[in-house]
């Protein structure tokens, strides 16, 4: 089979590599570089146009696959807007009305609004049916009460809006009675955000406390209580074109492992050299399966399957960037301070971080309960 990309392809990657070479700067304020990378009209490749030109700039597949892992090789900034740019346009683009995409998309696409994603809950993590956060619409003026609690909330502390899949039908259960709005994040006294702090030491992610936070009603996504078939349809995006750069950072960091492995002597070690050799063959198995299945028609498993990969893969080159470490894996890159008490190397920082890929954007014991019942048709779990 041939993986390679066309002419057209190949040019595109010539423009997006010296835009990139040229604005590019890891020191950018990262508000200024979303704004940046809209003016460059880099955001919104290739969405769809059958409602408006949004986006600013048409691409196909291929050039959207080229763009990402530009993208990646060149070490731009970590992406503030990709909530928006990659869940929620996509979304309002097949769900949304006219009035939806014309508020919201534009914004996006200049690199002006940014989006968090509420749907995890303390009680509804992975099981994402069971989530508690009510919405209560006002006879009065039809706009929407949010209150409830989300948590593992990516970048709400800078979000400026959320979409926010809340329960607005009474005593519905499970997947019934769900709605997705769009709810502004600032609402002082209503919306909450406090900081979680992971074992890295950062904190990426958030809980959002909403306690009656106002929802317009012309800002509810597809239809009162069809919030369950939106949400679905949102996820089914997440596991996209962004696999394809996410391969091309993961390279990055197995040859920085392969690199000290060679450094310290440990490649010599045949166990260890075996399980370097095994990731690489395997990432490279992951890339071509991913350009394999693009853009084809996918079984209701694939997403899951594709999670199941990286997210084991990517947990096992932690493990192996300590192993190959040794004893100096328990030492910290500089002596701790009362003021800077929590340093890290780049290889501790993989092996902690890795821990959660087997659990954010559905555990792995999730992936696999859909293989079984969406795939192989296998009874389903008894679920309360």
């Amino acid at each position: 089979m041939d993986f390679a990309f066309g002419p057209d392809d190949e040019r595109f990657r010539t423009r997006a590599r010296d835009w990139l070479g040229e604005h590019a700067n890891g020191s950018a304020d990262r508000r200024a570089w979303e704004r940046e990378l809209g003016a460059g009209g880099w955001i919104g490749l290739g969405w769809d146009r059958t409602h408006g030109t949004y986006g600013n700039r048409p691409a196909t597949l291929t050039q959207q696959v080229v763009w990402a892992e530009e993208y990646a090789r060149a070490g731009a900034p970590a992406r503030l807007g990709h909530i928006g740019e990659n869940l929620l346009a996509p979304t309002l683009l097949a769900h949304g009305d006219d009035a939806q995409r014309a508020r919201f998309l534009p914004p996006v696409a200049r690199g002006e609004e940014l989006w968090c994603q509420g749907y995890s809950e303390p009680g509804a993590g992975s099981d994402l049916a069971g989530v508690r956060t009510r919405a209560v619409r006002d006879p009065g003026d039809g706009t929407y009460r949010v209150t409830g609690q989300k948590i593992w909330t990516s970048l709400a502390q800078e979000a400026d809006w959320c979409f926010v899949l809340a329960r607005t039908e009474e005593d519905s259960h499970r997947h019934h009675g769900l709605s997705f709005l769009l709810v502004p994040m600032d609402q002082p006294g209503r919306v909450e955000v406090r900081p979680i702090r992971q074992l890295t030491g950062d904190a990426e992610f958030n809980e959002v406390f909403f306690d009656g936070a106002v929802a317009r009603a012309e800002h509810l996504v597809g239809g009162a209580g069809q919030g369950w078939r939106v949400a679905m349809g949102l996820l089914a995006t997440e596991r996209g074109v962004s696999t394809l750069a996410q391969q091309i950072g993961f390279a990055r960091e197995l040859d920085r492992v392969v690199r000290l492995a060679l450094r310290t002597g440990a490649a010599a070690d045949p166990v260890l050299r075996d399980r370097l050799i095994r990731q690489w063959a395997e990432l490279k198995t992951m890339r071509w399966n991913a350009l394999r299945t693009l853009g084809g028609a996918q079984d209701p498993g694939a997403p899951s399957v594709v999670k199941l990969l990286w997210g084991g893969w990517h947990q096992r080159l932690g493990e192996l960037a300590v192993r190959v470490r040794g004893a100096a894996a328990a030492l910290g890159p500089e002596r701790w301070t009362a003021d800077r008490p929590y340093e890290l190397d780049d290889a501790q920082r993989l092996f902690l971080f890795s821990r959660a890929d087997t659990i954010y954007g559905g555990s792995d014991e999730i992936q696999r309960n859909i293989i079984a019942e969406r795939v192989l048709n296998l009874p389903k779990e008894s679920r309360g």
